[in-house]
C-alpha cells in the first residue's frame, strides 16, 4: 500500500489523534512542570553532574541572569586557549580534543602521536560493510544512513554488549575513527543513486588528520588546501562538546543509563542531532541567507538589510517562522565563543576565496539583528550570533554540500557523546527516569457493541 493510499485510509482519524494529544499550556504552570527541562528564567533544570564540558554565558545574581561574554570549557580548560595552543604550533586540534574528552587530560606529544596512529589504523570499515550496508541500501538523508550504519556495526563487533571500560573505549575510538568514512561513503552513495552523479569511493589514509582525511575522501580529485583543512578542523573542535544538557548529549546519557550497548546509545544521539532544532540549525541559516541574498539588492545597504530583517521577524519573509536563524542561544548572551573563533578563521578564508562581499553581509546581519529584534519584539533580551550563523558559510566556502552540514556536526560530536556515555555509565550509574503527571480523567471501559 502506497503512502497516498495509507493517508487516505487514516485521514478520518487525523483530527481525533490531534485533538486527543493536545495539552493546555496553562496546566504546565499549574502543576509546576518545567517544559523542555527549563526553569522560568530560561536556565536549565539541573539533571546531573559532569566533568566533561561546561558552558558559561551569563552570571546569576539574586536569581537574575546577568549577561556576560560566553566561554566554553572542555574538561575545565577554556577552548579558546586550546585553539590558540594548537594553532600557534600549526597543528590540527580535533584529535587532541577527542583524547582530552575521553581520557580527561591533555596528551603529551608521544601520547598524541600514538592516539593519532590508533585512529588512523581503525578507519577502515569491516569487510563487506561498504557494499552491504551503504551501497546496497543508500539513503536520501545522510544522518539516517549514519544512524543505520552505527547500528549495523553491532553485527560486526565480536563483543558488542561488553560494557567494561576497556571495551567501551575500544568501541568509542573505532566510532570516532570511522564516522568521517561512514559519512563520506553515505554521501557518495546518495549522490550516485539519488542525484545520478558518478560514484567515488576513495580509500582511507592513516597519516592524515580527521579533517584532512574527510576532505580527501569527499572530493573527486582528493585535493584540498592547508587553510581549508585547518578551518574544517576548527569546526570539528568547536562542535565536539557542549555540556551534558544539550539534546543529543542528554540523549546519549539517558539511553546509556539503561545499560544498553554503545551502538544503540550513539545511534539515538544521531537521531537527536538530526532534528532542525538541534544539529539541523546551520542548514536553516543557509536557507535564510539564500533568501536574503535573493531579496536584497545592495548587500552593503544597512537600511535595506534592516528592513528585510524586520519583515522576517514579522513573519512576512523567508519561511514565515518569524526567526532570524543563527541569532540567539539558550545560554550565551553577549557572545558565543565558538562563533567568535569561527568568524575569525572564516574571515581569512573569505579573503583567500574572494568571498568578502558575502562575509561582510553576514557581519552586517550579525550587527543589526539584535537591534531589529529589540524594535520589533520590544524585548530587552540579549542575543548574539551563535556558532550556526557562520558554520554554514564556512562549509559553503569549503564547497561542502548542504546535506553534509549536520553529518559533519555528528563527526565532531561523537567524541563528546562517547565521553558522556562513559561518564554516565561509570559516574552516575543509575537509570534516568523522570516523572510525568497524568492529567486525564478516569473513565469506565465501554464494551464495543455499546460504543457510538
Amino acid at each position: 500500500m502506497s503512502n497516498k493510499e495509507i493517508f487516505k485510509r487514516i485521514s478520518k482519524f487525523t483530527n481525533l489523534a490531534e485533538n486527543n494529544n493536545k495539552i493546555d499550556p496553562v496546566l504546565y504552570d499549574k502543576f509546576g512542570v518545567k517544559r523542555g527541562l527549563r526553569n522560568k528564567n530560561g536556565t536549565g533544570v539541573l539533571a546531573g553532574l559532569t566533568e566533561i564540558g561546561n558552558v558559561s554565558g551569563y552570571a546569576m545574581e539574586d536569581g537574575e541572569k546577568i549577561p556576560a561574554h560566553g566561554q566554553l570549557f572542555y574538561r575545565g580548560i577554556d577552548v579558546k586557549d586550546i585553539v590558540d595552543g594548537f594553532q600557534e604550533d600549526e597543528r590540527f586540534g580535533f584529535e587532541e580534543i577527542c583524547y582530552l574528552l575521553l581520557f580527561g587530560s591533555l596528551p603529551t606529544k608521544s601520547e598524541l602521536e600514538e592516539f593519532n596512529e590508533v585512529l588512523g589504523e581503525n578507519r577502515d570499515l569491516p569487510d563487506g560493510f561498504t557494499e552491504d550496508m551503504i551501497l546496497k541500501a543508500p539513503s536520501s538523508d545522510i544522518m539516517n544512513k549514519l544512524a543505520r550504519s552505527v547500528l549495523a556495526t553491532y553485527s560486526y563487533d565480536e563483543e558488542p554488549d561488553d560494557t567494561t571500560i576497556n571495551n567501551m573505549l575500544r568501541q568509542c575510538i573505532q566510532l570516532i575513527a570511522r564516522f568521517p568514512i561512514l559519512v563520506a561513503y553515505a554521501f557518495q552513495a546518495k549522490s550516485h543513486y539519488y542525484d545520478d552523479k558518478s560514484l567515488y569511493i576513495h580509500n582511507t589514509t592513516t597519516n592524515l588528520s580527521t579533517a584532512e582525511n574527510f576532505l580527501h575522501m569527499l572530493r573527486m580529485d582528493n585535493n584540498f588546501t592547508k587553510s581549508e583543512a585547518e578551518l574544517l578542523d576548527l569546526c570539528l573542535v568547536l562542535h565536539a562538546e557542549h555540556g551534558g544538557g544539550n539534546n543529543s548529549a542528554f540523549t546519549t546519557r539517558v539511553v546509556s543509563s539503561s545499560g544498553t550497548d554503545t551502538y544503540s546509545a550513539i545511534a539515538a544521539a544521531i537521531g537527536s542531532l538530526k532534528g532542525p532544532k538541534h544539529g539541523g540549525a546551520n542548514n536553516k541559516v543557509r536557507q535564510m541567507m539564500e533568501d536574503i541574498k535573493a531579496h536584497i539588492n545592495n548587500w552593503e545597504d544597512k537600511a535595506e538589510i534592516e528592513s528585510y530583517l524586520t519583515k522576517i521577524l514579522r513573519k512576512e519573509a523567508n519561511d514565515g517562522s518569524g526567526l532570524i536563524y543563527g541569532m540567539g542561544h539558550a545560554i550565551y548572551t553577549l557572545s558565543d565563543p565558538r562563533a567568535v573563533m569561527l568568524k575569525k578563521k572564516a574571515h581569512a578564508l573569505a579573503i583567500e576565496k574572494d568571498m568578502m562581499k558575502e562575509f561582510r553581509l553576514y557581519e552586517i546581519i550579525e550587527e543589526l539583528a539584535p537591534e531589529v529584534f529589540a524594535k520589533v519584539k520590544g524585548s530587552t533580551k540579549d542575543i548574539c550570533a551563535n556558532v550556526d550563523f557562520y558554520s554554514g558559510f564556512v562549509y559553503s566556502m569549503l564547497q561542502i554540500p548542504p546535506e553534509l552540514y549536520t553529518p559533519i556536526f555528528a563527526i565532531a560530536r561523537i567524541g563528546g557523546w562517547c565521553a558522556h556515555r562513559i561518564e554516565e555509565f561509570y559516574g552516575a550509574n543509575r537509570i534516568i527516569r523522570p516523572a510525568y503527571r497524568s492529567i486525564t480523567d478516569y473513565r469506565n471501559y465501554t464494551k464495543i457493541k455499546e460504543r457510538a
